[in-house]
């Protein structure tokens, strides 16, 4: 709490926004550390429900393995806090309406960021408002995780505890993709971060499943299942990137544009079946994650399948080694890791 309290402090050096979101996502974060118990007196409450004790019992295991590939050990993670609400914090993200130019904030320490995480839905809500009023579009998402990548004492949330039986699967994604967050973050490239996170998660999270429960649990099913499902609505996301970002940078009359824009997003949310609006900036969140597959498989071939080769590998890079600040293509980066034998970090 004193270090959090000093970063607080530092950071209300800034403008009088910026200043206003750090003070809530301060006052936030404080909360759900001062709401965290330890796992083990979770663990043994008998008020605590079965389902949310056999998942919580579960969490020292995953972090061993977590270490067990390389990623950074952290005091996140052993201790429980109950939201007591479906979302723990709503995203914001705002993009141009005829081109993926993507809204940014610059702070200290992680540098520029395409997105705005708020613990209170109105003031989300409000930003969102404002944003589209300059007209951009606009996109509000509840993510079930929230981290400070390592920097405080991040407890399991309850959000992290879907129900179904891909909960396993999905709180030990989490857990990875953070842990990987603490280990490895190269400040204003968001995309190369999250997509790294996302594909050593990916990769990690059935062995794990399997290696605990076997190949035949219905929780391994179940998370290869909405792991598909999930990789397949990406695809198509992606897809519909790419048309609308050919589209954009056609001579076809800004007229012309919209009315296509508006048919291929239909389209998009008629064959998903999506409830919500879908937008550029929906899409532009989704092309921060996912992004450079190829490029980290190559990656870990020539680390030889090893991942705390791989995590070795990528921890020496720097922001100099992008080509400009959040940068959306950056496998030349991992290409030259790849060609120099999958090398040490730097220093």
């Amino acid at each position: 709490m004193r270090r959090l309290l000093l970063a607080a402090t530092a950071l209300l050096t800034q403008g009088c926004f910026s200043a206003g979101y750090l003070a809530q996502a301060a006052r936030g974060e404080a909360r759900l550390l001062l709401d965290a118990r330890p796992l083990p007196e979770v663990l043994a409450d008998p008020a605590t429900p079965p389902r949310v004790r056999a998942l919580l019992a579960r969490v020292p295991a995953i972090k061993a393995y977590a270490r067990a590939q390389g990623l950074r050990a952290t005091r996140s993670y052993d201790r429980y806090t109950d939201v007591g609400r479906p979302a723990v914090i709503w995203l914001v993200q705002a993009c141009a309406p005829l081109s993926f130019q993507v809204r940014r904030w610059t702070f200290p320490v992680v540098g520029s960021v395409p997105y705005l995480g708020f613990f209170d839905e109105g003031a989300a809500r409000r930003l969102a408002a404002s944003l589209a009023a300059e007209g951009l579009d606009v996109d509000v998402r509840t993510p079930g995780a929230w981290s400070t990548l390592g920097w405080f004492h991040d407890p399991v949330l309850s959000t992290m505890l879907p129900p179904g039986d891909a909960a396993l699967g999905a709180l030990a994604h989490t857990i990875l993709h953070e842990s990987v967050h603490a280990t490895v973050y190269v400040k204003g490239q968001s995309a190369f971060d999250e997509s790294l996170a996302d594909f050593v998660a990916d990769r990690l999270t059935v062995p794990w499943l399997v290696g605990t429960l076997g190949p035949s649990a219905p929780e391994v099913r179940a998370w290869e299942d909405a792991a598909a499902r999930g990789r397949a609505q990406v695809v198509r996301f992606h897809q519909a990137w790419q048309e609308l970002d050919a589209l954009y940078r056609s001579a076809a009359p800004d007229a012309e544009k919209l009315a296509r824009k508006a048919a291929i997003l239909g389209a998009l949310r008629a064959e998903l079946g999506l409830l919500g609006p879908v937008n550029n900036a929906t899409l532009a969140g989704y092309r921060t994650y996912d992004t450079g597959g190829e490029a980290f498989a190559r990656l870990l071939q020539a680390c030889e399948g090893r991942w705390p080769r791989l995590l070795a590998a990528v921890s020496g890079l720097r922001s100099g080694d992008f080509g400009a600040e959040q940068q959306e293509h950056f496998e030349p980066a991992l290409d030259r890791l790849a060609a120099a034998g999958c090398p040490a970090p730097r220093g």
